[in-house]
């Protein structure tokens, strides 16, 4: 017994000085975010009209997820992945509290645990991921028929209770960010046409299903124009700040349609519109690239990652990132319909930022422990 105990003593210490003891920062893929954080704090002091307090407690929840990102870009890819079923657990398990205890502007998105107040159906956007690569490391690729079945029911168990929230957006960026690790396994373009068919096939049917306003969403997407002071005034003054933005924008803090109070929740999800506003299409481009270096890494992470897991998560990661971007972009210029989708580390939140973040510390494990990952 005392051998046993001091062979899993010295394990543990020896697992201990391997966390401790390497660089765990991916330099390029830090100085990007670091300078997104820096746009999105710049914006959003601007976008709330130069309150102090506001910036103040967004840098806070970066600083909370800066140093959550330190702590899992430490902790090596084996355990993470050896981790991940319990903390898809938990995410559900968590989806399923916010049924019963949930609180929010007409749906139950939120828990408030008294010293905390977060979004469980974040967290599902790095758990699933993390939990569909975990299912299809141990496995042969590409997926077959009986993987991609199981895998469904994987994605279908939070999709559908974050759906009851309801939080549609949200549910489908869940869901991508599931598909995306199907698409990097190697899944067959048939497959994947065949799914797309399937979906298409069924859409009928989720129309059925979706509520009022939801409906309401779409018809408003296709036809803004028709209820141009109701259902369309969101898309029409965005359309508007962004148009109005031109080359170089119209500066800081000058910004018309925000400080005028017609654009609609200007610090959360069309804070994009504010910066197209102020800071014009080199603003937006600026952006745009910074977001582009950053997926661009986590692709160039993920090809040269050691192990599938590691390869699946990382790129996974990156796409749903770029996801966001697109999702929130389309958004305010009348391309989708508006799914309350924020801007990543640009929008004011903080379930979202340190979810994120924790992601990249994902991202820079996998990096970091690329020569030796099992």
């Amino acid at each position: 017994m005392n051998a046993l105990v001091n062979g899993l003593r010295g394990r543990a210490l020896r697992m201990g000085r391997r966390i401790l003891s390497r660089p765990r920062i991916d330099l390029p893929l830090a100085i990007a975010l670091l300078l997104l954080a820096a746009i999105g704090l710049t914006v959003l002091y601007s976008a709330s009209d130069l309150d102090a307090g506001t910036v103040i407690g967004q840098a806070a929840r970066f600083l909370i997820g800066a140093v959550l990102l330190l702590v899992v870009s430490r902790i090596p890819p084996s355990l993470l992945r050896a981790w991940t079923p319990w903390f898809y657990a938990l995410g559900v398990l968590l989806l399923v509290v916010v049924q019963v205890l949930g609180e929010g502007q007409g749906a139950s998105r939120w828990l408030d645990i008294g010293v905390v107040r977060f979004q469980p159906s974040e967290l599902m956007k790095l758990a699933m991921p993390m939990m569909v690569a975990w299912y299809l490391h141990p496995r042969p690729l590409p997926p077959r028929w009986r993987d991609i079945l199981a895998l469904a029911f994987l994605l279908a168990v939070p999709v559908l209770l974050i759906v009851k929230q309801p939080d549609l957006g949200t549910a489908l960026l869940v869901a991508a960010s599931g598909v995306f690790v199907l698409f990097l396994a190697g899944l067959q373009w048939w497959k994947i046409g065949a799914m797309v068919a399937g979906l298409a096939a069924s859409a009928p049917v989720a129309w059925h299903f979706m509520h009022d306003y939801q409906r309401e969403r779409v018809l408003t997407f296709l036809h803004p124009e028709n209820d141009p002071l109701g259902s369309g005034w969101h898309i029409l003054q965005s359309m508007i700040a962004v148009g109005s933005g031109g080359l170089l924008g119209k500066g800081f803090n000058q910004g018309t349609q925000s400080k005028l109070e017609f654009l609609p929740e200007h610090t959360t999800d069309f804070i994009f519109a504010v910066l197209g506003e102020e800071f014009g299409l080199v603003g937006v481009l600026v952006l745009l690239t910074v977001y582009a270096v950053i997926v661009g890494r986590c692709l160039w992470i993920a090809a040269n990652a050691r192990d599938t897991w590691s390869r699946l998560v990382a790129g996974a990661f990156g796409l749903a990132f770029f996801v966001y971007v697109i999702v929130n972009g389309g958004m305010i210029t009348g391309l989708l319909p508006v799914v309350g989708v924020p801007l990543p580390l640009v929008s004011y939140g903080g379930t979202s930022a340190i979810t994120l973040l924790i992601g990249f510390g994902v991202v820079m494990s996998i990096h970091a422990h690329r020569k030796w990952t099992p």
